[in-house]
């Protein structure tokens, strides 16, 4: 167990919103999303999807293809039924949760690959109460090198900081906002995970194209798959200019 790791007393519940007003966007939207394929994005540890036809034309009437995938691989969404069984499953997520205003940021961890809150203040100016914040670390140019497994990570301080500026949902363009699977001591516990979605705070990974809106303010739709029971889901993320 890590030693700075945050006392896990399960879903702790939302944060309060400010009321959503209407916005105004300037810009063509912009696909945040790694397409669904064989070779998407995923942690070493989760095996690799898989596309079949269970019908296929002409020699059926349709096609038809079938899915076998785990939820967390690709770009997706993880709700806080992913690490506490009393916390609200994707069915039980209020949809203002998951779109809404927001920020690009592009952030430079510190020399031990973490992002803490000296790499974050800089969105301050444009950041609001209730934004969804996406990070842009440049990790996405390598999600299908080798190089996409070392990747950097929000340090504890980071996700406090993120619960006490009111973001609602972080998004990131690598496996995780925790330390890189490498990186990891026995007993590892998850523990950026643990303290954003005890607060609420929905967690977004694998997300990519997000030069083109990177120290923008931006609307966000991250349309999940509301899955029954969903600890996470599969996520198309879109976003354009306010």
């Amino acid at each position: 167990m890590c030693e700075k790791c945050p006392t896990d007393k399960g879903w702790r519940g939302w944060i309060e919103l400010p009321k959503l007003d209407s916005v105004a966007a300037k810009g063509v939207w912009v696909d945040l999303s790694h397409t669904l394929s064989r070779d998407m994005p995923r942690q070493p540890f989760f095996p690799q999807p898989a596309f079949n036809k269970f019908m296929s034309a002409p020699a059926d009437p349709l096609n038809v293809t079938h899915l076998d995938m785990i939820a967390h691989i690709g770009t997706h969404v993880d709700s806080p039924r992913h690490v506490y069984n009393d916390g609200p499953a994707f069915e039980d997520i209020p949809l203002e949760r998951l779109c809404g205003p927001g920020v690009v940021w592009h952030v430079n961890p510190d020399a031990q690959g973490l992002i803490g809150p000296r790499e974050l203040e800089g969105a301050l100016g444009l950041l609001e109460r209730g934004d969804i914040l996406l990070l842009n670390t440049g990790m996405h140019h390598r999600a299908f090198d080798n190089g996409y497994a070392d990747h950097p990570s929000l340090s504890i301080e980071g996700a406090q900081w993120l619960i006490d500026h009111q973001v609602k949902l972080v998004g990131v363009d690598m496996p995780t906002p925790d330390l890189a699977h490498h990186r990891r001591a026995s007993g590892f516990n998850f523990p950026v995970h643990r303290l954003l979605l005890a607060h609420g705070v929905l967690i977004a990974e694998h997300l990519t194209n997000l030069d083109r809106l990177s120290g923008q303010r931006v609307e966000v739709i991250c349309s999940a798959l509301n899955i029954k029971g969903g600890d996470g889901a599969p996520c198309r993320i879109l976003a354009r200019p306010l």
